[in-house]
């Protein structure tokens, strides 16, 4: 509720499968706030799947029980940050904002490359 109170697209999921079956039903999902724990399929194995299903969702991982390994693990599978619970909302709104420039970026750097290899072959 707070984020949606600050002009976000909010789609809220209450597991790792719920996150992942919402992912492959809305594709415009840009950015996705995962907690370390949740039942049934843990944060840490439902990033994963995020990023081998959707390698340009951005994942921010929110845990009230950070260890170092677990921020190590999250990290090595590709997730944007790694905040603390509770996290202060003005902070976790500006890292949405981040992680969403840096999806787009992405996205740009795609297209830029597949319509310089598409150029490319009408000219050859």
């Amino acid at each position: 509720m707070r984020l949606f109170r600050r002009d976000l697209n909010i789609t809220s999921a209450f597991s790792g499968q719920e996150a992942l079956d919402t992912l492959e039903k809305n594709r415009s999902i840009e950015v996705v706030i995962l907690d370390v724990k949740m039942p049934g399929m843990d944060g840490i194995e439902a990033l994963g799947e995020i990023k081998r299903r959707s390698p340009l969702v951005e994942v921010i991982m929110l845990t009230a029980h950070a260890t170092v390994e677990t921020a190590i693990e999250g990290m090595r599978l590709g997730a944007f940050d790694y905040l603390m619970k509770p996290c202060d909302m003005d902070l976790l709104v500006s890292k949405v904002k981040e992680a969403t420039a840096r999806k787009r970026r992405h996205e740009n750097r795609i297209i830029e490359a597949q319509v310089k290899k598409d150029g490319a072959g009408r000219y050859a």
